[in-house]
């Protein structure tokens, strides 16, 4: 394991990005979905991500025990997934992991029919399915603002179930454009579901056997705007990305257009360039894409724009409390970022002279959200291998990119 690496300034990026990988997120919700029929369709262009690598593992596993790490998604779809088989399994990660509550879940799961135990920790992982003799009901209430992921994987497993399922949302709707997403994975394998702000019907039904071919990952594709807005001078081309992407997170085009990245789509991708008309503040809600929160802070904190920020809640139960990592890593560039209810604000001061060592917390979105700041200035950072969790070749598309890396294993 590599302890830290040291990168050194580039502030003029030119070329394409080697190895941007394949949407996780859809990779994920293919994989469930394609189990459902069997595994009789075909995916292609899975996410070479850890977390995808395991789903996949775990998925066919004749294990009891199912060790879902520190992988959040793979954990709520599983479990979702495992209970409605009615397949007896004990789910189970890292310490992390077992501080994530899943009670909304579970509760809900229970509701429908499944017999599903915790063994320590009352709401929280590890959990063991135990069977599902029969469906007891076909709606449940489960609170908007919740993880999108336990919404999503009750959907997908929603069709299977004898009598459907209608999921009503109670109060504001957290990450909607994740819930379309998984609707719109779902009616290619030919299940569409009715869907407003407050209900979600799914009729019960089979469904189809299908080629799905993944599309490019916009969340890691966020971290060539944060490098694009802070150069000095950038052309980069992001192959394959195209403007009909299903992901909520292809907002990070309207979101760097206001911090200083022009996005043009082509024909053999999006193409990213300087656009220096930048306001001194920003604000912005992130309910529905809290996964660029660690791409767009560091940016204005670099940039040295005022930030105003809502939709941030959801950040305290991820990989690490980020609203906390923040915090801390954002101080060792001279800005504060405080919160008041509901509400965050980020003050920037003078970026340091000397070269700042961001730790990551084991958070993927840590690393690549603060190596943009290599632009800057010379910079460490600690853990580096976490970007295995969703973007294995990061650093090497960084090395691609100009960027002199000291430390990086061969």
């Amino acid at each position: 394991m590599i302890n830290q690496i040291d990168i050194f300034r580039n502030s003029s990026l030119q070329g394409s990005v080697q190895s941007l990988p394949s949407s996780k997120s859809l990779s994920n919700r293919a994989l469930i979905i394609n189990a459902l029929t069997q595994n009789q369709g075909t995916l292609e262009n899975l996410s070479d991500a850890r977390d995808t690598k395991l789903m996949q593992s775990l998925l066919t596993t004749p294990d009891h025990v199912i060790n879902a790490m520190d992988a959040g998604t793979t954990m709520r779809f599983l479990t979702a997934y495992f209970a409605v088989k009615g397949q007896p399994k004990l789910l189970t990660g890292t310490d992390r992991m077992k501080e994530r509550p899943i009670h909304l879940l579970v509760n809900a799961l229970r509701s429908i029919g499944v017999t599903i135990d915790y063994t320590n920790k009352e709401g929280f992982p590890p959990l063991e399915i135990r069977a599902f003799p029969r469906q007891l009901r076909n709606e449940i209430t489960i609170p908007g603002d919740v993880s999108s992921q336990f919404i999503s994987a009750l959907m997908m497993i929603a069709p299977t179930l004898p009598s459907g399922l209608v999921i009503s949302l109670e109060g504001k709707v957290g990450s909607w454009p994740y819930l379309t997403m998984t609707a719109e994975l779902m009616g290619l394998f030919g299940i569409k579901p009715e869907m407003d702000k407050s209900r979600i019907r799914i009729q019960p039904g089979r469904y189809r056997p299908t080629h799905y071919r993944v599309e490019p990952d916009w969340s890691a594709a966020s971290y060539w705007f944060a490098f694009v807005s802070l150069a000095e001078s950038a052309s980069v081309l992001l192959p394959n990305v195209d403007s009909m992407a299903l992901q909520g997170d292809r907002v990070i085009v309207e979101i760097m257009a206001q911090l200083g990245v022009k996005s043009e789509f082509q024909k053999t991708g999006l193409r990213l360039s300087k656009n220096d008309k930048v306001d001194s503040t920003f604000s912005w809600d992130f309910t529905n894409c809290p996964d660029l929160a660690q791409t767009v802070l560091p940016v204005c904190a670099a940039r040295n724009i005022r930030g105003e920020f809502t939709g941030l809640e959801s950040l305290r139960i991820k990989e690490t409390d980020r609203i906390a990592a923040l915090q801390t890593e954002l101080a060792k560039i001279g800005t504060s970022f405080t919160e008041t209810p509901g509400r965050w604000q980020l003050e920037p001061g003078k970026l340091p002279k000397d070269k700042p060592h961001i730790h990551t917390y084991h958070d993927h979105r840590m690393a690549m959200g603060f190596a943009p700041l290599a632009t800057r200035m010379d910079i460490s950072i600690e853990g580096p291998e976490v970007v295995n969790k969703s973007y294995p070749s990061f650093w090497k598309d960084m090395q691609v990119m100009g960027f002199s890396i000291k430390g990086l294993a061969n």
